[in-house]
């Protein structure tokens, strides 16, 4: 739900039109959406979101800079905006992948290879989910671990699932899960900054990886250091 404009920047109801008047080109009324579109036109695998202006924003968007604060109270709310829908986005199609493989080794790489794709398909969404977790500000770092978390829920659910259909006992589910998207996504990272032609290795590593997690995962309680 979106928070109640600060005093100090409320704007009157009759402001867009006249920003609207003044300046020909910027547009009267806009759409949350629309400023998200804007933000991401702005942004690319080697510009982060936390180094946009609002007023570069609101240019992008055809608004005055006042009209921002109709949709958004700063730039942190713009990009925490951001971080849940690339988590949505990526929950999505990564979901949809575990669900239609049928043998465990179809879901691990197929959801490797959905979610590499996705790394490669110009989705700017999924770049703001792996590079403001570790330079963006505190609350852009929280939208992430708490997408992250989303995942790792989900992924646990999943491989109880499984462990049960396959009756085979799984330790620290909860724990296997966080490894695993964790792990995920330090990968993702470093896939952006690597020509695409190196995905095959990275998917297959990646695939053994998990692999090697489920693996240890069943095998028994692990040794206290």
């Amino acid at each position: 739900m979106q928070a109640p404009l600060p005093a100090r920047i409320a704007v009157p109801q009759n402001q867009p039109a006249a920003d609207a008047d003044a300046h020909p080109g910027r547009k009267a009324h806009i759409a949350r959406s629309d400023i998200l579109d804007a933000a991401l036109r702005l942004i690319g695998p080697h510009r982060s979101v936390s180094s946009l202006s609002l007023r570069e924003v609101a240019r992008e968007a055809g608004i005055a800079p006042n009209s921002f604060y109709r949709q958004f109270r700063d730039i942190d709310e713009l990009a925490v905006a951001l971080i849940d829908l690339a988590g949505q986005s990526l929950r999505r199609i990564v979901g949809a992948a575990r669900k239609s493989a049928t043998a465990e080794r179809n879901v691990v790489r197929g959801s490797v290879e959905a979610f590499f794709q996705q790394v490669r398909a110009d989705d700017k969404l999924l770049h703001v989910l792996l590079r403001e977790g570790t330079v963006g500000s505190d609350a852009f770092k929280q939208a992430v671990d708490r997408e992250l978390t989303f995942f790792e829920d989900e992924l646990r659910a999943d491989l109880i699932k499984q462990s049960a259909r396959q009756d085979v006992p799984l330790r620290e589910p909860a724990l296997a899960a966080k490894a695993i998207t964790r792990l995920a996504f330090a990968m993702g990272a470093t896939a952006m900054d690597l020509p695409a032609d190196r995905d095959a290795e990275l998917i297959t590593q990646l695939t053994k990886m998990v692999q090697m997690i489920l693996v240890g995962a069943r095998a028994g309680s692990v040794t206290k250091a």
